[in-house]
């Protein structure tokens, strides 16, 4: 760094000032007082230790420093601690694509769960080891590209974008579904070994949490959730990683365009694959998946006792009808029987009024001819037929009741003027009735 001097003259003291003159003390010192001075604080005690050590500065913070790293690796060991693979180490720095980021910095047990505290110890601790200006102090290979490997795999891993197109490719991070033969060695294998796989692909998932597989104890509602999410799963994966680089030039538009189109073909074609995959795998994890079969057989059970109930239900509903149809056709017939009974009680009692009736009347008849025709002395032919018609006109106007009436109260009379006396009572309550009109019966006159 670059030091600036700048010369500049204080300015002259006024002419006649005298110190002794125009300084005027304000206060005065107080006594000293003796006191003991304890040597304490970090400065002391790097004092000490060189003075101890006989070292000089540069020394002393050289061994302090690489104290601080074994210090800085001794606590990181616990929760970040993997050996280092040998063909790891010797990765050229160009081929970043193609390297582990979350292997290069010891985090392959946690990869896209890691913190971003545990990806900052691991770059800390990463870097405290392999820095080019540490192995050129300790006589080792001054090659950076391990340590380029390492600060790539941090810018990748610290930014959130950058991270999540490397996750969406991490194979690393993948399960690969059982094999039957690994499914059959054990009847509860499936759940166990299957449920990691949908664990591991659930980290694509845009709606959190994930519904997971679950054991042979799952409840049907459980297990629909879980196949109803799967089938309709929506991933956030887009495969940017994998894309080929875009030249940078700005002459060449078209080149730059083609690559663009070809990376975007690229990635919806993964996609579809994906996608694809990921339904095949459902597919087989629903064929294998025993609670299935098991609701399928219970679901069959319902559905046949819903049948057998409902045919019950129409059987009886059958013999209901059946019986109501037979006591219906009993009940017609009883009906019918007792229609025609009645039926031929009436005509018989209709027939019987009807005889009643020309008997009353011939009965009535003859009363006329018992009775002289009405006739004071012998009756002559118009006197005869006078009193004939008047009493068919009579009978022609009373029903059978009143028929029966003037019957019965003809009966036993013998004498002329009885018999027309009961003609003459039965003409006026015809009359008084407005059944017919007055001196219409002129026989009776």
């Amino acid at each position: 760094m670059a030091t600036i001097q700048i010369k500049a003259a204080l300015p002259s003291l006024p002419d006649g000032w005298s110190a002794e003159k125009d300084f005027k003390p304000v206060g005065s010192l107080s006594q000293p007082t003796s006191r003991a001075i304890e040597p304490v604080g970090p400065h002391f005690l790097a004092h000490a230790r060189r003075k101890r050590h006989k070292r000089t500065f540069s020394e002393d913070e050289r061994i302090q420093a690489s104290q601080t790293v074994k210090k800085t690796e001794d606590e990181d060991a616990g929760e970040i601690s993997e050996t280092e693979d040998p063909m790891m180490l010797q990765r050229e720095a160009k081929d970043w694509k193609q390297q582990d980021h979350y292997a290069v910095l010891g985090l392959s047990k946690y990869r896209w769960r890691a913190t971003e505290e545990q990806i900052k110890k691991a770059h800390r601790k990463k870097v405290l080891k392999h820095h080019p200006d540490k192995k050129a102090a300790s006589g080792k290979d001054e090659n950076d590209n391990f340590f380029k490997c390492i600060q790539r795999a941090t810018d990748i891993l610290q930014d959130p974008v950058k991270r999540r197109q490397f996750d969406s490719v991490d194979e690393a991070a993948d399960k690969e579904p059982p094999s039957k033969k690994d499914i059959q060695k054990k009847p509860g294998n499936f759940y166990k070994l299957m449920g990691p796989v949908f664990e591991a692909e659930g980290r694509f998932s845009k709606k959190q949490p994930v519904p997971l597989l679950g054991g042979a104890e799952a409840s049907k509602e459980q297990v629909e959730e879980f196949y109803n999410f799967w089938y309709s799963f929506d991933s956030w994966r887009t495969f940017e990683y994998l894309d080929e680089d875009v030249p940078d030039d700005n002459e060449n538009r078209d080149q730059k365009r083609h690559v663009e189109r070809k990376n975007n073909n690229a990635r919806k074609k993964r996609k579809v694959e994906d996608t694809q995959r990921l339904r095949q795998l459902l597919d087989s994890t629903m064929t294998q998946d025993e609670r299935i079969k098991k609701f399928r057989q219970e679901g069959n059970k319902q559905k046949n006792a819903k049948k057998a109930e409902k045919e019950a239900a129409e059987k009886a509903a059958k013999d209901d009808a059946e019986k109501k149809k037979a006591e219906d056709e009993r009940l017609a017939k009883e009906k019918e029987v007792a229609d025609k009974a009645a039926k031929e009680e009436g005509k018989k009692a209709k027939d019987a009024a009807k005889n009643a009736a020309k008997k009353n009347k011939r009965v009535i008849r003859g009363a006329v001819k018992d009775g002289g025709y009405f006739a004071e002395g012998t009756a002559g032919p118009k006197d005869i037929d006078a009193a004939l018609k008047d009493a068919d006109e009579m009978i022609a106007k009373l029903d059978n009741e009143e028929v029966a009436a003037l019957s019965a109260k003809l009966q036993g009379k013998t004498e002329k003027g009885a018999i027309k006396g009961v003609f003459q009572e039965e003409a006026k309550r015809l009359v008084e009735g407005g059944k017919a009109k007055d001196g219409e019966y002129k026989s009776l006159a």
